[in-house]
């Protein structure tokens, strides 16, 4: 049975959090402190530095050698049945949209695999799973907790980095190769020109120039861009680029038109993908933390204080930005909860049932019983991690859905 104490000491552990959450709710809404190019940038910093100093920090004291192989397997479990089924559902969804049962405006049913797999198997289980739990089944419940977070560190987080990286792969694959007449015709979409209307350059196109502005951060996806029509015409891609040129009367204007290239195979896609994968900070830290616990934990090392201070700082910064981006996120929305109700709903019916049923049956399959199936369960049914909802925004896939999701917990 929980306690008081025990119930205060989970709301001691999420109020400052929420505190966070709330200060970047009202900094963007009301005070209008921070514009869309800022409140891009600091999620842009929680990902690419605060994340993988928390990866870090997490992989790297966790004993390896002492953790529990029935959880880890059963976790395992849960995760890949849930991926296989939602990859599953995604072709033959694409098989649908082929054959002309859809429209093609629709999300990309990959979109929808990652987002239902990050609901359902990616809770918070450090800031509010351990305080839940100690008071549940007592302290030995916090080890296992933080073993989970080990394994979404190092395998599935990665997992769901990797697919994203891979649709904007293949986005970047499909979109129409620039002209190579001295400048680069670019998307009416495209960031870039977002930020050459900032200064000065007129869009094509009323407001197109305004909308890509709001979106910052998909300058990562016109660089893809770029480097894979170059890499495509290197790796026997070759875009079919047509330029039309037509000069005034002085010759001083010209424009050009463009045509799509061909797809490339899945082959160069993955390999895009994987390559974009390895120069991501979370893919190394995850590494470097594993190889220190093995290291470590084997002969009897302790982490310098020096560096174990730098890291603690660092990743204290990584769980309270994270809030206060997600708090800046759902200010800059229409309505508070920006994917709608209906939606909400469906993704609370995948967190809290799906998700925990499938850990149940897994867990059983494993051979779990007891106090660490109880565990395994409950734990499955905590609210999704908003390094989740990080992710979601960073890549500019359904950050509306992840938000909501995450508006009932905290971070990893």
């Amino acid at each position: 049975m929980i306690t008081g104490s025990e119930v205060y000491a989970v709301v001691e552990a999420m109020v400052p959090l929420y505190t966070a959450a709330a200060l970047g709710y009202a900094s963007v809404r009301w005070l209008k402190a921070f514009s869309n190019e800022q409140c891009a940038g600091i999620n842009h910093f929680v990902a690419l530095y605060a994340v993988p100093v928390l990866i870090f920090d997490m992989v790297s004291t966790n004993d390896i050698y002492k953790m529990n192989g029935r959880l880890v397997a059963a976790d395992t479990l849960q995760k890949a049945v849930l991926l296989l089924g939602l990859m599953a559902w995604a072709l033959w969804e694409r098989s649908r949209r082929r054959a002309g049962a859809k429209g093609a405006a629709a999300p990309s049913p990959l979109q929808w695999v990652i987002t239902c797999f990050s609901v359902a198997s990616l809770p918070n289980t450090i800031i509010m799973g351990v305080p839940l739990l100690n008071g549940m089944y007592g302290p030995v419940s916090k080890e296992l907790m933080k073993q989970i977070v080990v394994m979404q560190f190092c395998i599935w987080y990665n997992v769901v980095i990797f697919l994203y990286e891979y649709m904007a792969a293949r986005r970047a694959a499909a979109a129409p190769a620039p002209a190579l007449d001295g400048c680069a015709k670019i998307s009416p979409s495209s960031p870039v020109k977002a930020a050459a209307a900032e200064k000065g350059a007129a869009p094509e196109a009323n407001g197109a120039g305004n909308v890509a502005a709001d979106r910052p951060q998909e300058v990562a996806v016109s660089i893809e861009i770029t480097e894979m029509t170059a890499s495509t015409a290197r790796d026997g891609f070759p875009g079919e680029t047509a330029a039309a040129a037509k000069e005034a009367s002085d010759g001083a204007d010209a424009t050009v038109e463009e045509a799509s290239a061909p797809a490339p195979s899945m082959k160069h896609v993955v390999w895009m993908a994987v390559k974009k994968l390895l120069q991501i900070p979370n893919t190394y830290a995850s590494f470097l933390g594993l190889i220190w616990s093995l290291i470590a934990f084997k002969w009897g090392f302790t982490m310098p204080k020096i560096v174990e201070d730098s890291l603690f700082t660092i990743r204290t910064t990584a769980v309270g930005l994270s809030m206060f981006s997600s708090g800046t996120f759902i200010a800059r929305q229409s309505r508070f909860v920006p994917c709608g109700y209906k939606i909400a709903s469906f993704s609370m019916v995948i967190k809290f049932l799906i998700g925990p049923v499938v850990m149940l049956f897994a867990s059983l399959v494993i051979g779990m019983h007891g106090t660490l199936l109880h565990i395994a369960v409950v734990q499955a049914a905590l609210p999704l991690a908003v390094t989740s909802f990080v992710y979601a925004e960073e890549y500019k896939v359904q950050a509306d859905i992840m938000s909501t999701g995450k508006t009932d917990t905290t971070s990893n």
